[in-house]
Formats: C-alpha cells, sequence, structure tokens
C-alpha cells in the first residue's frame, strides 16, 4: 500500500508553482539585493513583490511585514524585544498554557530575567477564556500572546476579542498565526494584532523562511543587529529565494482558496467514517465547529497512539501522548483540557491538506481497522 501523508500541520510539501518560482534566484538573478548594481535589480523586486503579497494574503500594509527565518524567530522576536523595550513600564506578559514551545521558551527565558508571566487556562474544547485574560491583566502587563489556532487539536482562539480587550487596556497583543495563515481567512485589522507571526513550512513554501507582522506606529527596534536590512528591523541578507517561495506560496493560498472547503468536508468524511467503523471507540478533540479545516484530533479508547503509528508505518500523523514502561504522558495541550490518561493515551492528530484525496481517507481506515 502506498505511504499515505497526513501530517501536514507539522510541515507541508512545497507547492509546485512555488519550487517554479525559487529556481531563477539559484542561477540567474543571484545578486544582493542591498546592492546598487545591476545584479541587484531583480532580487529587490523579488523580495518587494513577496513582500506585497504576504501583506495582501493578512490585509496588512506592505510596510508591515518584516522577513524572518520562520515562525520562532518570529515569536522570539516580539516576546523578547517588546519585554526590553517596555519593561521600563511593566514586566507582566499573559499567555495561554497551551501555546506552542517557539512562545514558551522564549517567555521562559523571560522569566529567567524577571518577567512575570501569567499563564491562563482552557476549557475543555482548548478555548481561552477572555474573562480570565482580563482578570489577569494589570497596571504592569506590557504583552497579551495567544496562538491564533492550536497546532495539535486546531481549535481557533477568539483573536478578535482579546485583541478588542488589549486595545482598551492599550496593551500590546502578539498571536502565533503559523497554523492559521493560508487554511482560514486572516485580516490583522480585523483580528487587532499589533504582531502576527508567519511559518512557511506550513502554507506550502520552504522551511527556513516566515515573516512577522508588526503594526505601523509600533518600534520595537531590531532582533538580529547588523546592517540595515529590512529598514533596519532584521539584519541579514535577505534569503531572496526562500522570500520568494513564501511570496508565492501566499499567492497560491488566495488562488487556491476553495481548497479549504474541500479539505473540510473531507476531514468531516473522515471522522463520520471512523465513528461508523469503530462505534463508540472514537472521541474528537479539540472544539468541534472553531477548529481549523484540516484537522482531526481523535482519542481512540483503550489504544496509546504512539502504537498505534508504530503499527501503520504506511502512514505518517502525530501522536499527543507518549507511553514509556507502561506509564502515558500526555502533551501539555491535552493536559490543559482536562484529559486524564485513559482518555488520552489513545490520541492521534491526523492533518490535511491539499494533496489529500478520499481514496488516501478510505485506504488509512482500512488500515486502522488491523490496529483497532
Amino acid at each position: 500500500m502506498k505511504q499515505i501523508y497526513l501530517d501536514y500541520n507539522a510541515s507541508t510539501p512545497v507547492d509546485q508553482e512555488v519550487v517554479t518560482k525559487m529556481l531563477p534566484y539559484l542561477t540567474e538573478h543571484y545578486g544582493n539585493p542591498s546592492a546598487s548594481h545591476f545584479a541587484a535589480v531583480e532580487a529587490k523586486k523579488a523580495v518587494e513583490h513577496a513582500r506585497m503579497q504576504v501583506s495582501s494574503l493578512i490585509g496588512a500594509n506592505i510596510d508591515e511585514v518584516i522577513f524572518t527565518s520562520g515562525g520562532s524567530e518570529s515569536n522570539n522576536y516580539v516576546i523578547k524585544n517588546v519585554f526590553e523595550k517596555f519593561s521600563y513600564k511593566g514586566k507582566h506578559i499573559i499567555t495561554s498554557s497551551i501555546e506552542h514551545p517557539a512562545v514558551l521558551e522564549p517567555l521562559a527565558y523571560l522569566k529567567n530575567r524577571g518577567a512575570e508571566i501569567t499563564y491562563v487556562s482552557v476549557d475543555s474544547y482548548g478555548r481561552v477564556n477572555i474573562e480570565e485574560i482580563e482578570k489577569a491583566l494589570k497596571p504592569e502587563t506590557i504583552l497579551i500572546t495567544i496562538m491564533h489556532a492550536n497546532n495539535e487539536i486546531g481549535t481557533i482562539q477568539p483573536i478578535k476579542e482579546i485583541g478588542q480587550l488589549a486595545r482598551k487596556h492599550r496593551v500590546l497583543f502578539h498571536t502565533d498565526a503559523a497554523q492559521s495563515v493560508g487554511k482560514i481567512d486572516i485580516n490583522v485589522d480585523d483580528l487587532n494584532v499589533d504582531f502576527l507571526s508567519i511559518a512557511g513550512h506550513k502554507l506550502y513554501a520552504p522551511k527556513g523562511v516566515g515573516a512577522l507582522y508588526s503594526r505601523k506606529g509600533i518600534n520595537i527596534g531590531s532582533f538580529i543587529h547588523g546592517a540595515g536590512h529590512e529598514s533596519g528591523r532584521r539584519a541579514g541578507t535577505e534569503n531572496v529565494m526562500l522570500i520568494a517561495a513564501l511570496g508565492q506560496a501566499c499567492e497560491e493560498c488566495k488562488k487556491k482558496k476553495e481548497e479549504n472547503f474541500r479539505i473540510l468536508e473531507l476531514r468531516d468524511y473522515f471522522l463520520g467514517k471512523l465513528n461508523e467503523e469503530f462505534p463508540g471507540k472514537v472521541r474528537l478533540n479539540g472544539h468541534p465547529t472553531e477548529r481549523l479545516p484540516n484537522t482531526l484530533n481523535v482519542s481512540f479508547k483503550d489504544k496509546i497512539g504512539s502504537e498505534i503509528l508504530s503499527e501503520v508505518p504506511e502512514l505518517a500523523a502525530s501522536t499527543g501522548s507518549a507511553c514509556h514502561s507502561g506509564i502515558v504522558t500526555l502533551s501539555p495541550v491535552l493536559k490543559a483540557m482536562g484529559l486524564s490518561p485513559e482518555e488520552g493515551k489513545g490520541t492521534v492528530r491526523f492533518s490535511l491538506g491539499r494533496m489529500t484525496t478520499k481514496v488516501e481517507i478510505e485506504q488509512v481506515v482500512r488500515l486502522l481497522h488491523s490496529v483497532l
């Protein structure tokens, strides 16, 4: 049986149109975009065109997009620089208990340097409570950072409402949108965010490139210091090939927007087949409606997720639990949602994408029969 990839939330394949866009910057347009001679012209054009493509996808102004090496750098950029610049006002930051390590680890780093971090809880669907965020606010609060959509369960957070709260209290607001950009409609003004992180390899661009939206008028300095690249906001000669790839990937997300509806229908068909084939043995994790269209996180009763996947090597998917010496360890996300080890041990995350077909989904169900 052919190998089936259902781990798009971990990384997507590179779109063919994106591959085509990259190639000339390997062979023909090799100039440094910061140079002043003829070889720089096409490289600089490519960088600025990509900036327009990224800004168009998220409803930002062109000069509000900074190119980075990926989502982790974008998150570190905001969290560390806001703390460094505004710690004279206060050192309090609010986040959630289910953030990606690319947010939690920079916060842990800052905690060792005097930051006070409040981790708000989530409900059984993985959604944060806005009232809890409001109660956590203090005069010393300088930043709220809440992910747009969770990478494990796909639950989408009420970012617009949190942004309204942040504006009301004059607190800067950042969202890690690595999992949501390209999968659902995003407009930074509608979301009321000041900063938004993008990871290229989550939206059919290569690994190693990303972007940060930084609202005009908010200057938090540069994260990497050196020459004045990215208008002085991120030093380092631009990787023109990867930047052009990210721009084209954003363009393809707009062109292929209808694919998200097909993927949503396929995901729901998949869940229906699982419930039909394994009645009473499948538990859905995450919000039933406020969830990414491609993400299906389920727990299989009386099974262990890692063992399920090890028995079907033809399938690429992820698990939210591990079992060592008979002890089940749940992911921090599943723990935060209140799942017991017994409920969460059989968790598997299936994440679908543009290349996923109905035939593949039916093959996966047949593969699972051998285990379940």
